[in-house]
């Protein structure tokens, strides 16, 4: 029989009790005859057969299951570019980090609202940034992509010289090392309100 101890949350290192008391289950380990939770989650105990003592365990909230939708937005990171469009691996749906990643694809036409026809792939993305994108349509396992908006587009980048960029423009990061400039389409991060 499992029980889980109503409203009774565990965190990491919190003494559990003692082990003449329980046995140490999953999320759980002992010190000195005792039982400690080693993850935050909430306290489980796990009845035994035989007259043996109940097992106490730490489990997770149950863990949502989020897939990317038409106009969510995602985080992504830019696996390779070409002239007519850029192959990217979805690492978050929202504020939601996913266990596996999803396919996506930033086409040309959909980097920027205006003079979509002037858009250079590798000037506006390059393997290894980190993009916010909105997500236009699921289409035959991956997903297509638009960084049409101010505030989407790359959110990080390196330069040649390994130093994270910082955006001097709304196309323009700058290596802060060496200070050479990189062409990129270049969200517009909002502050959050304090």
């Amino acid at each position: 029989m499992v029980s889980t101890l109503e409203n009774l949350v565990a965190i990491p290192g919190e003494r559990l009790g003692s082990l003449e008391q329980f046995s140490s289950g999953n999320g759980t380990y002992t010190r000195h005859g005792y039982v400690y939770a080693s993850l935050a989650g909430y306290k489980q105990l796990q009845e035994q057969k035989n007259g043996e003592k109940p097992v106490m365990c730490v489990i997770r909230e149950e863990e949502k299951h989020v897939v990317p939708e038409a106009d969510s937005v995602v985080t992504c990171k830019v696996i390779s570019t070409n002239p007519r469009f850029c192959k990217v691996a979805i690492l978050g749906v929202e504020s939601t980090s996913l266990k596996e990643t999803f396919k996506g694809t930033i086409r040309k036409e959909d980097v920027r609202a205006t003079e979509k026809d002037k858009v250079e792939m590798y000037k506006s993305f390059r393997p290894g940034d980190i993009v916010l994108a909105r997500v236009l349509t699921s289409h035959t396992q991956t997903y297509l992509l638009s960084t049409a908006e101010n505030e989407l587009g790359v959110v990080f980048a390196k330069s040649e010289a390994g130093a994270a960029m910082v955006p001097v423009s709304w196309c323009e990061m700058q290596c802060p090392k060496t200070k050479a400039k990189e062409h990129r389409k270049v969200a517009k991060v909002q502050q959050a309100a304090s």
